[in-house]
């Protein structure tokens, strides 16, 4: 008889031996050696974590109680792939554009990138999932339990708690060790998806090895065992058709909802063509997994004692006949079925936490996106995800003990089932309906998982234990129509054929109903349509513009994310791309959305795309976004006017379109008027950078041809990086994005500063100051309003004709406002050119010898608007004057020890 303490060293070996194979694999994929790896094969075998302890041990206690209903459980996934190839298709190519790494990433990526959503589908995860870890917890604690007890050891709850509690501690461990070492959903987990390869062939092997000793062991061989069943009551049809259908709809549906199937089918998968292998080999494992399922049961209500646990048949039968080896063979496949489904589910739980919960937050929080410490974010995002399996694990041990683990397998495995399930609205609706929307998805996620709570979750938990046994017969308040498992007065429905009619009947037509009354907004829609059209597609998700950000910044980011050597290759390879091999890439709309995608496999489409426009300050839509948003746009006009006369709400909708066109037509033609401005500005320092590099290139040049021509080069290079960052300041200004850092200090400080970073040369200004208000203080952003100054002095230096060039810097009070006048002895400036002083691009008279865009003007007056002063021409008899209107005045700090006397 083998002893307990040996069972425990061949469940540590078994781990071992896992933690060896995971390893390895791991290994050989870092190595570029893992070909093996991506085999069909093992794609397929991954998908055996939909085989759990609930097929294992509970498909025989669920054929036992019910009879060939069990069947269902294997029917809905078959048909899923075998009929329903397509939508898998689809999922997959999706996954692989969008850079999905969750169901919570799909949904929420869909939906115009929704934190919201993301959150929402996390929740709804964690909690719909907990049931299944306990189940699993049970499952493995209740087989060490039958060994014990063969042992001559009678475990209680104690024991039972003690053996939950260690073995959710190692599937913790293991779990953290090899889902917790990649970020990037196309860094796939090598190791575990081995590992689960391999816990797929011992549990088939271990089940068919009971089943052929059962069948020839325990009957006289087959045809014995068929007049067996037949005259069994488990072969008699007392099924409901209506709960074989629900049944087999509840777990197709599971099969593509449930996030570790969504893990393994989409995240995990390697190449889309695996789906042809899967499609014929998946069935024929489930059909292996199921073809000894009724002779166990058959046998072992005949063997058994009465009571036995007929979910336990698989152990017990073996036990009972004194065949250890193949009891242990038998407990292997149960503790394989258990802990592969738990790893891929809280490594799939962990990541919608980490990148939908956890790092929002933590942006929320005040982390910058432009810090520069390398690494941060992956940091975070790791320790999250570490937590986060911890987390869960421990909310499927307190699911295990508040119900007191005494429910049948297949009872919970249903319950877990429906709630899943209650994303398929959204998901369906937003792979294939275009008109489906943000709004929709929140009040059917919502509304659905709601009702699931009321009608099957809590009830879960067993009488008295969340709700008491007075609400569960009459409802709360008396209300009897709000009975969980008979609500709106209908009775007599099998609880859960009743919770999940009602859970998606709701969730399905809030959904509907929500998207048909709300409209989406573009980045919506243009999900929407790469969704939708995703096989006509090759690009994923919306565009960005140009934008303030640098390749520097985004950089930074990427580093934080990804860590520094992976985000410096990416950018490497970008700036190949471009024609590039010693610098960074140009920041141009396609490498940001690419950058996007980089980061979304990482951390989420949602976070990504919410990181990116931190730096870019907002994104917008290509030339063949804004065509194809132009194309809907006319459709949804042409419709509303056909329906104006019947609702005033399409009414609304029509003209806000209309409204929404001439916006973007009239930005079309600013865009016009400041390409064909900027033009010449770029073109004349490009045009010598080109013409002199040329002239090098071809060599035979003297020394000091050569220093000259490398001069103007450089001079010419910083003419246009002063052009860019003007470009950018003034960019900044208007849109209204600058953010103002309020500081005290006095007039005569400022000015002081302002003179000293002009850069004058020796004698280039002579700058007489006077007025006693440069005394005064001022309570407004000191460093934008000295640009003000610097800018004014550097233009009376830079256009000042007279012989002695002199500035004087006057202040004063006019009209009750504090004033500074900048007047020159010049020759002025003439009228008509007056107007255009403050234009972006406006110089007077020698541009060569002024330097720069002709944007200093326009900035300081943009600077003066935005901190509540004003810059104006004030015309003189002789001499150009700019008037500086100062913010209003602070009080004088009051020194101490001095009284303040209150009139």
């Amino acid at each position: 008889m083998m002893s307990f303490n040996q069972l425990i060293a061949i469940a540590l070996g078994y781990v071992a031996f896992l933690f060896f194979v995971a390893f390895a694999a791991e290994r050989r994929a870092a190595r570029g050696q893992g070909g093996w790896l991506r085999l069909p094969i093992v794609y397929t075998l991954s998908l055996s974590i939909y085989c759990t302890a609930w097929t294992f041990y509970g498909a025989v206690g669920y054929a036992a109680r019910s009879g060939l209903e069990f069947v269902t459980i294997y029917l809905g996934p078959t048909l899923v792939v075998v009929g329903w190839w397509w939508i898998l298709r689809r999922l997959v190519r999706i996954g692989r554009m969008q850079r999905i790494t969750s169901i919570a990433d799909l949904i929420s990526s869909r939906f115009g990138k929704s934190t919201t959503l993301g959150v929402i589908v996390t929740i709804m995860a964690i909690i719909a999932a907990t049931p299944y870890i306990a189940l699993q917890l049970q499952s493995v604690t209740q087989s060490f339990q039958v060994f014990a007890r063969a042992g001559g050891q009678d475990w209680g709850d104690v024991e039972l708690n003690r053996a939950a509690i260690w073995i959710a501690i190692g599937l913790c461990f293991f779990t953290v060790l090899f889902g917790t070492r990649n970020l990037d959903a196309n860094e796939r987990h090598h190791g575990v998806v081995i590992a689960i390869a391999v816990e797929a062939v011992v549990k088939l092997v271990a089940l068919l090895a009971v089943g052929i000793f059962v069948v020839w062991g325990l009957s006289d061989g087959a045809v014995a065992m068929l007049a067996e069943i037949e005259a069994s009551p488990i072969s008699d049809w007392t099924q409901s058709g209506s709960r074989w259908a629900a049944l087999i709809f509840l777990s197709a549906a599971a099969f593509l909802c449930l996030p570790r199937m969504f893990q393994v089918l989409v995240v995990e998968n390697a190449d889309e063509r695996h789906l042809q292998t899967a499609s014929w080999a998946f069935p024929l494992y489930l059909m292996l997994m199921s073809l000894f399922v009724i002779p166990i049961a058959v046998v072992g209500l005949r063997v058994m004692p009465v009571g036995a646990n007929p979910d336990l048949f698989v152990l017990t039968l073996p036990l009972s006949q004194g065949q250890q080896g193949l009891a242990t063979l038998s407990f292997l496949g149960g503790f394989s079925s258990a802990t592969s489904m738990v790893i891929v589910a809280t490594i799939a739980l962990s990541t919608m936490v980490s990148n939908h919960i956890v790092l929002p937050l933590w942006m929320r929080a005040g982390a910058a996106p432009g810090a520069v410490m390398s690494g941060d974010v992956r940091q975070v995002v790791v320790l999250a995800r570490r937590l986060s399996i911890g987390g869960v694990l421990a909310l499927g041990y307190l699911y295990f003990r508040l119900s007191g683990g005494g429910a049948a397998l297949a009872a919970i495995g249903l319950v877990s089932f429906s709630g899943v399930v209650q994303v398929l609205p959204a998901m369906l609706g937003g792979i294939f309906w275009r008109g489906a929307t943000r709004t929709g998805a929140i009040l059917g996620l919502t509304s659905g998982f709601a009702v699931w709570i009321w009608c099957l979750f809590l009830p879960s938990f067993g009488t008295d234990a969340v709700l008491s046994a007075s609400v569960s017969a009459n409802g709360p308040f008396g209300l009897g129509w709000l009975r969980p498992e008979a609500l709106f007065g209908i009775a007599g429905v099998d609880p859960v054929l009743h919770g999940l009619l009602w859970s998606l009947l709701v969730n399905t037509g809030l959904f509907f109903a929500g998207s048909v009354l709300s409209f989406p907004k573009p980045i919506e829609r243009l999900q929407g349509a790469q969704f939708v059209n995703v096989f006509d597609h090759s690009a994923s998700g919306p565009a960005w513009t140009r934008s303030a950000a640098t390749a520097e910044d985004l950089l930074i980011m990427s580093q934080r994310i990804l860590g520094a050597s992976q985000a410096q290759a990416i950018f490497a390879r970008a700036a190949v791309r471009q024609g590039k091999s010693d610098t960074l890439p140009d920041v141009t709309p396609a490498f940001v959305a690419a950058l996007e995608r980089e980061l979304a496999g990482s951390v989420g489409a949602a976070t990504a795309h919410a990181m990116i426009a931190q730096l870019t300050q907002g994104a917008s839509v290509t030339v063949d976004d804004l065509i194809a948003l132009a194309d809907e746009t006319a459709q949804i006009l042409e419709y509303s006017n056909q329906l104006q006369t019947k609702s005033a709400e399409q009414e609304r909708t029509a003209r806000a379109l209309r409204e929404a066109n001439a916006k973007l037509m009239q930005l079309s033609v600013q865009k016009d008027a400041f390409l064909s401005q900027i033009s010449h500005e770029l073109r004349t320092p490009m045009t010598s950078i080109r013409s002199f590099s040329d002239i090098l290139r071809m060599g035979d040049i003297s020394p000091q041809d050569t220093a000259r021509m490398a001069g103007i080069i450089n001079a010419e290079a910083l003419r246009l990086t002063r052009l860019l960052d003007d470009l950018l300041d003034l960019s900044v200004l208007e849109n209204g994005q600058v953010t103002l850092h309020v500081q005290r200090g006095t007039l005569a400080d400022l000015l002081d500063r302002a003179i000293g970073a002009a850069g004058l040369a020796p004698r280039a200004l002579r700058i007489d100051r006077s007025g006693a208000a440069q005394k005064l203080w001022l309570e407004t952003d000191l460093d934008r309003l000295s640009q003000v100054f610097i800018n004014l002095i550097a233009n009376a230096a830079k256009y000042c004709s007279a012989p002695v060039p002199e500035l004087r810097v006057i202040s004063h009070v006019v009209d009750g406002r504090q004033v500074v006048d900048f007047v020159d002895n010049g020759r002025g400036i003439a009228g008509p050119d007056r107007v255009v002083i403050f234009e972006k691009f406006s110089r007077l008279g020698d541009s060569s010898r002024a330097g720069g865009a002709g944007l200093g003007l326009a900035i300081s007056k943009e600077i003066m608007i935005r901190l509540g002063g004003d810059v104006a021409y004030v015309p003189q008899a002789a001499g150009t004057c700019f008037r500086v209107t100062l913010p209003e005045i602070a009080p004088a700090p009051v020194k101490e020890g001095t009284a303040v006397v209150a009139s």
